[in-house]
């Protein structure tokens, strides 16, 4: 059986534009895979917490050794691995902020990218690291925008570092297989973010057959 994993970070609630996308993309692939199961996470609602020095002990202490303390330090961190390992298509809902990607899903990512669990690692390797998460998994990422054209070859893509983020740290544990959707003009409204959302809804529907 399929599972769906879909995470959503902006803070918006209902006036959120990639909230609404990713409704719509899950609700597509479900009507459409009724075996599929779905998993969700609000980061936007309720982020992980940022990492600390006890963390950081914690996850580089072989397994073997670490105390009761560092195993409650890590519990978050494993769920959401356990988590993301279960999963064989992402969703993501993104926001662009100050043209990276917003604090909620920054701290997520620190707690998946982890030695031992999503890569690995060996000093005496040519190539020291390796990707541990099962081949296979597919994300599809939504990004709001304040303008428009920071998708590629688009007049601002040399500000987005959104998806070039996002393609890095993704490939990096195991998830190489990204398709991104844009939505602009939401600082412009009107008739411009009108269009810009009818294209999106357009490109998830397409995305999700």
């Amino acid at each position: 059986m399929t599972t769906l994993l879909q995470l959503d970070a902006s803070p918006r609630g209902p006036r959120s534009h990639t909230r609404a996308l990713t409704e719509d993309f899950v609700g597509r692939w479900v009507r459409q895979r009724p075996e599929v199961t779905v998993t969700y996470r609000d980061l936007g609602v309720a982020p992980p917490p940022h990492l600390t020095e006890d963390w950081i002990a914690a996850a580089f202490t072989e397994p073997a050794r670490r105390t009761p303390r560092m195993r409650a330090d890590l519990a978050t961190s494993d769920a959401l691995v356990d988590e993301l390992i279960g999963a064989d298509v992402l969703v993501l809902g993104v926001p662009m902020y100050n043209f990276g990607i917003p604090a909620m899903l920054k701290a997520y990512i620190d707690q998946i990218v982890r030695v031992g669990r999503t890569f690995g690692f060996d000093a005496e390797a040519e190539n020291p690291y390796t990707p541990l998460l099962p081949a296979g998994k597919r994300a599809f990422v939504i990004v709001s925008t304040g303008d428009s054209g920071y998708q590629a070859d688009g007049p601002l893509t040399a500000l987005n570092q959104v998806e070039p983020y996002l393609r890095t740290v993704l490939g990096f544990i195991g998830i190489d297989e990204l398709e991104f959707v844009y939505v602009g003009n939401d600082e412009f409204g009107g008739d411009r973010l009108s269009e810009s959302l009818a294209a999106a809804h357009d490109r998830v529907a397409e995305l999700a057959a």
